[in-house]
């Protein structure tokens, strides 16, 4: 089927937006993605017609928001080909995600002298909460390198493992510099070790085709709102064996079965990890946004967005003294770049003024920026709504840009 860029761009509602006076293009999807009108319309009907706490009421309300979050559960498990929809956990998003499974692994299964691996290259999402259980465990955080193409560096990871390795985290595809890891390879490797692994894929699941099982790791995370969602819901998909073992992460109403003064009894999963009134509406809502992706088809829109980096990237590098950050032999979605001595920041405003929506600044991977030795990127990171003519614009605006600050 032909990609019908016009059709699915009279599906987002704010790309009919003006900025300044311009038509609005934007670059700025590795942040957050826009809206489809079905996944508005789909918030709009959960309130409007049946909105109601989950799970626990009989009354029509409540069935009617109980069936609809979990017939998303449902379409999350297959759209990553989990097992079992009990490995489907809501979450609030890629962060708190990657933060439950941090402390609850902490909590049961590391201790002094324990060891973490972690790639160079992580969002601080994937850094912090495992330097803060290393701190809490006294257990070490182990740093796998990257080059300078921004790729990690072949060969490393077998020399880092030890008898004291107990989990590796690691991005599926690097929000700084676009490198899509093997992890398949690194999950196959990881386990003749007996080392757990979890891939963080908020910036996966919207360009490549993911299958848990495939590749066979223990924890898988992503956002809602990086693949075309609401805000504040995203997933964790953990092996069924994995969340049986772990703690959970918070108290409250729906993780538990039982509860009296002496002890608390845990509920089955997902909920042992879903405390409090979960975020049905979210949840219904990215559910559509999944089935959005679907009727385009994940293949069509990872050939439509390779095509477009491959464009961006030859007229990018049309300017003189632009440098670009991240070359990896497998790239996608986003071009990290600077451009003569100029300051990202400079270069954001003033794009911005002509219309382009930008990232500027570190990208919340500090780690990349001081292994480059500078102090952050302009990056352009795009969806499946841009377009050709949007990079052409682009390519011409920065050469402007240029021009005014020199």
């Amino acid at each position: 089927m032909a990609y019908n860029i016009n059709s699915i761009r009279e599906n987002f509602p704010i790309l009919k937006t003006r900025v300044y006076n311009k038509s609005l293009v934007y670059f700025d999807n590795a942040a957050t993605t826009q809206k489809p009108d079905c996944v508005i319309r789909k918030i709009t009907y959960m309130y409007e017609q049946c909105n109601a706490n989950v799970h626990r009421g009989v009354h029509y309300l409540s069935a009617m928001a109980t069936d609809e979050m979990e017939a998303a559960r449902e379409t999350v498990r297959q759209f990553i080909n989990a097992r079992n929809s009990c490995e489907i956990v809501f979450t609030r998003g890629t962060t708190e995600a990657i933060n439950l499974v941090a402390f609850s692994f902490a909590e049961a299964f590391l201790g002094d002298g324990d060891e973490i691996i972690v790639t160079e290259m992580e969002h601080h999402s994937n850094l912090v909460p495992w330097q803060m259980a290393c701190q809490r465990r006294g257990a070490r955080l182990v740093k796998w390198p990257i080059s300078n193409k921004g790729e990690l560096v072949a060969g490393v990871f077998s020399t880092l493992i030890t008898e004291k390795t107990r989990l590796l985290a690691l991005g599926h595809v690097s929000n700084a510099l676009g490198s899509i890891n093997p992890v398949k390879e690194i999950i196959a490797e990881a386990h003749k070790h007996g080392i757990v692994v979890l891939v963080d894929g908020a910036q996966a699941v919207q360009h490549l085709s993911v299958d848990v099982q495939d590749l066979d790791c223990d924890f898988y995370t992503f956002s809602s709102h990086k693949i075309y969602g609401p805000t504040g819901i995203g997933v964790l998909y953990g092996k069924e064996e994995w969340l049986e073992k772990l703690p959970p992460y918070q108290g409250g109403g729906e993780m538990i079965s039982k509860v009296s003064f002496e002890k608390s009894e845990y509920n089955n999963l997902p909920f042992k990890f879903e405390a409090g009134t979960p975020d049905y509406v979210g949840s219904a809502a990215l559910g559509e946004a999944l089935r959005y992706i679907e009727s385009i088809g994940i293949g069509n829109i990872a050939a439509h967005e390779a095509a477009l980096l491959d464009y961006a990237t030859s007229r990018l590098t049309e300017s003189d003294g632009l440098n670009i950050y991240g070359n990896a032999n497998k790239k996608c979605s986003l071009i990290s770049f600077l451009l003569k001595n100029h300051h990202p920041y400079d270069l954001g405003v003033l794009l911005d003024q002509m219309g382009f929506a930008t990232r500027t600044g570190t990208h919340c991977a500090e780690t990349v920026m001081q292994h480059f030795g500078i102090s952050g990127t302009i990056r352009v990171s795009f969806g499946l709504y841009n377009t050709f003519d949007e990079i052409d614009r682009f390519a011409e605006a920065l050469k402007k840009a240029d021009a005014m600050l020199s």
